[in-house]
């Protein structure tokens, strides 16, 4: 069983960051995870249901810059942009390839994170040994489309369909924000992001028993997770890979079969078109977090990936 466990903090591309890292054996290659959101801080989680990564692995989780551990207040005038944090990932992982004498690190990205870690791959392939996308989204107006046509197929309650005939205009409107939570809110009651669940407190507990995080950290990860959904969720819904067919080193993807909330075929259509390494895993019993809705099935699958 790993026992160590250390909260570090790096200034990282003129910020400090904190990050954890889960290991027994400081000579293990380093595996990064990227959390989603922006701004989904996952410690607790990562701690309660993949710890036996790091009997393998030092298994780094980062809380990224205004987020969770990491938090600080955004403003309109010095705010981050995606371009920020592929910059912040690259001098994370100099910090941590010098601190654990590696030469290249494993990476994870789960949702907002497998954005950042498709831009990381292509930007410094050759400090990944092999990615890893979990969640992966690919084309946010494609994925936004499929969760309105989720949530529509799920529902007769008229007010819902109202909004979904108007979510298109309403998503533009001065209450953006509030129209964006309200689709994933749906997305999640009728099942699309958790299989068989119309609810996230699954995801929710962790952070309240595992006892490392104060009512004011607790505070933090909220305010966190607001603030950089309002500062980057627009930059976010640029993101289109579908013309991305090759990479220098080898990718795999893991994909819960029932994911709406980050579409699993849209990710599945892109991947057919990839002609580099690759390897494609379907979650039977998962929607968009089966490292947790599958947690063991998940790390024996991904120490089987990483080992070939």
């Amino acid at each position: 069983m790993v026992t160590k466990y250390h909260i570090d903090t790096a200034y990282i591309n003129g910020v400090d960051q904190r990050y954890c890292v889960l290991g027994d054996n400081s000579a293990n290659p380093v595996l990064l995870y990227l959390h989603g959101g922006p701004g989904d801080t996952c410690l607790p989680l990562i701690e309660r249901y993949n710890i036996n990564l790091a009997q393998r692995y030092n298994l780094v989780v980062w809380d990224q810059r205004g987020a969770g551990l990491s938090y600080y207040p955004f403003t309109a005038n010095n705010h981050p942009s995606i371009n920020t944090y592929i910059e912040d990932i690259h001098q994370l992982t100099l910090h941590l390839l010098d601190r654990f004498n590696q030469d290249t690190i494993y990476l994870i990205g789960h949702s907002w994170g497998s954005v950042l870690g498709i831009m990381f791959i292509q930007a410094y392939p050759e400090l990944v040994h092999h990615y890893i996308g979990c969640g992966q989204a690919v084309d946010m107006h494609a994925i936004t489309a499929e969760q309105i046509a989720f949530v529509r197929a799920h529902t007769k309650d008229a007010d819902t369909l109202t909004f979904l005939d108007n979510y298109n205009e309403a998503i533009v409107g001065q209450n953006w924000v509030k129209t964006l939570l309200r689709l994933t809110k749906l997305v999640v009651k009728n099942g699309g992001s958790l299989y068989k669940h119309s609810n996230m407190n699954n995801l929710i507990w962790p952070f309240l028993t595992c006892g490392r995080y104060s009512i004011h950290e607790l505070l933090n990860r909220q305010k966190g997770s607001m603030q950089s959904i309002t500062y980057l969720w627009h930059e976010l819904m640029d993101t289109n890979f579908t013309d991305i067919h090759h990479f220098d080193l080898p990718v795999a993807f893991f994909e819960g079969r029932y994911d709406y909330h980050v579409s699993s075929s849209n990710a599945h259509a892109w991947y057919e078109t990839i002609n580099s390494p690759k390897s494609w895993h379907w979650f039977e019993h998962s929607g968009h977090f089966p490292q947790w809705e599958e947690p063991d099935h998940f790390i024996d699958t991904l120490l089987l990936t990483l080992a070939e």
